[in-house]
């Protein structure tokens, strides 16, 4: 019979769940010493966010087959690894949203009639109605950061109780946001328009400190913002000047940089304008028993050989197609993330197109792959091979599939395509050798080159000079080239210059770029790790 390892406290439903087909053990507050010891016995590794797993931990479970996280979020688990090992990793993306989304109301609700401190205010004994004095919600304007599934929930609570919707997601259509009632508007908008500002994003290189002082500033003196997303989106030592000086009437927070709270933070010094709760977002009852059952039920169908519906690695296909299709699904996730980054934005439509050999493979994992890729830079954990098909289709993007068996420059290759707002960028990628990713062109102009972490691209007028000018300006930023190469369809015509980088492109260098004489745009492109 299988093993099966509980490492953090879930509900009793999940292990009944994973008992119907599995010796479930409990063993909650492992050392991690003690983790890497006995991990070798067991089939399946069931945790929340207490358990860190580790690559250490992975390579050790060599019977490994799964690992279940209870909640929305794997970041305590080396994915990578487990990818590399053939372990499974699941989650439960959908578990927590009505909680997260009702936690989120709840303290816009709390911030608007100062609910916290009228409550201690009575239990001390007294009688204060006039500090207390509240504002309405209704008809008031809330902007809300991100459309996702969260997000989605409040503008439908929020609807209901006769709220204007404001909406910022770069990743969504026009029509999925008329949908939910939302008006989609650019960030500055919103920022100087809405009452009250909800976000509900990951947190990424560009959202950190997404909500800073220069934000704030151009906010009105009586908005009120509430973060239950992630800790870091908010500044919040800008925050706490802010509410200071009066530039804006309060905010709700539930998340933060470093958590717990640390005792000397400066947020604990605000009063009634600033509530604080230590990350609730999912404690509730009922999406404490879904993660469990989600979950539970995961690692139940992964021991008894049927599929995982929400796989962050690895999409449920049979072995043999799986290891056929295994170097494609990279080479597609690539370059989806790499055309995600070239659109800069919202994407309405998605081209997929398969050529040469690959024209004849079973397609569906390829795509899933692709989209998966156009979609991460975003979503970050949050989309996977099994949704990210819904998430695509929930942000209106129109996927496109086609085929084409005559091309002929490569055994396999893909084109992938996306239009946004801004217009249509497309890259063509194949496996040379032993199964080496090559971008072999961009826009439409060829080239050969590796991906690479750090990439530059210019489109410039072909004319002596450019090269030099490019390398010297970011020489005088201290980034170092790797490797560069032009490619061009007429002499003295269009081309376009790629540079590999040992180094992330300083902020400002884009627009210096963009002022040398013969370029026409610049655009970076930053992709995961290997």
């Amino acid at each position: 019979m299988p093993k099966v390892l509980v490492s953090d406290p879930i509900d009793q439903v999940g292990i009944d769940i994973l008992s119907q087909v599995a010796q479930v053990d409990v063993k909650t507050n492992l050392p991690p010493e003690e983790l890497l010891q006995i991990i070798s016995d067991y089939d399946a590794l069931m945790i929340r966010s207490g358990t860190r797993v580790t690559k250490e931990v992975i390579e050790a479970g060599n019977q490994l087959k799964i690992i279940g996280r209870a909640g929305v979020g794997v970041d305590n688990v080396d994915v990578p690894t487990a990818t590399r090992r053939g372990v499974l990793v699941v989650n439960s993306p959908e578990g927590n949203t009505v909680a997260a989304a009702e936690h989120a109301v709840a303290m816009m609700l709390s911030l608007s009639r100062y609910i916290p401190d009228a409550n201690q205010s009575v239990k001390g004994g007294q009688w204060d109605r006039k500090s207390f004095t509240g504002v309405e919600v209704y008809k008031k304007t809330l902007g809300i950061v991100g459309l996702g599934k969260i997000g989605s929930h409040v503008a439908s609570i929020a609807r209901a109780m006769g709220m204007r919707l404001l909406a910022y997601d770069p990743y969504l259509s026009m029509e999925r946001a008329e949908q939910l009632g939302c008006q989609l508007v650019e960030l500055d908008f919103l920022f100087q328009e809405a009452d009250y500002i909800t976000l509900h994003m990951p947190k990424t290189p560009e959202t950190y400190h997404l909500i800073n002082a220069e934000a704030l500033n151009k906010m009105k003196p009586t908005t009120r913002i509430i973060n239950c997303a992630r800790g870091g989106i908010i500044d919040e030592e800008a925050l706490v000047e802010a509410l200071k000086q009066g530039k804006i009437a309060g905010a709700a927070l539930d998340v933060y940089e470093q958590e717990p709270l640390q005792a000397e933070s400066s947020l604990r010094s605000l009063g009634k304008q600033l509530i604080l709760t230590p990350h609730l977002g999912a404690s509730t009852e009922e999406a404490q028993v879904n993660v469990a059952i989600d979950v539970a039920e995961q690692i139940r169908d992964v021991l008894l050989g049927l599929p995982a519906r929400s796989a962050v690695n690895i999409p449920g296909l049979r072995p043999d197609l799986m290891e056929k299709l295994r170097p494609y699904l990279l080479l597609a996730e690539t370059l989806g993330n790499f055309v995600s980054q070239l659109a800069g934005g919202r994407i309405e439509s998605f081209h997929i197109k398969l050529q040469g050999d690959l024209a004849t493979n079973e397609s569906q994992p390829i795509v899933i792959a692709a989209l998966k890729g156009l979609l991460s830079h975003a979503l970050q954990e949050r989309v996977n091979y099994v949704n990210a098909n819904i998430e695509a289709k929930e942000r209106g993007i129109h996927v496109v599939e086609t085929r084409d068996a005559t091309v002929k420059d490569y055994t396999g290759s893909l084109l992938l395509s996306a239009t946004g707002p801004l217009g249509t960028h497309s890259v063509t990628g194949a496996l040379l050798g032993d199964n080496e990713i090559r971008i072999t062109s961009i826009d439409e102009f060829p080239i050969n080159v590796p991906p690479s972490r750090y990439m530059l691209f210019t489109l410039h007028r072909d004319m002596p000079g450019i090269i030099g000018k490019i390398g010297s300006l970011l020489g005088s930023f201290n980034v170092n080239i790797a490797s560069m190469q032009v490619g061009r369809k007429l002499v003295r015509g269009d081309a376009v210059m790629v540079l590999s980088l040992d180094d992330p492109i300083p902020d400002g260098i884009l627009s210096e770029i963009t002022k040398v004489n013969g370029i026409r745009d610049a655009y970076t492109v930053t992709l995961p790790e290997n």
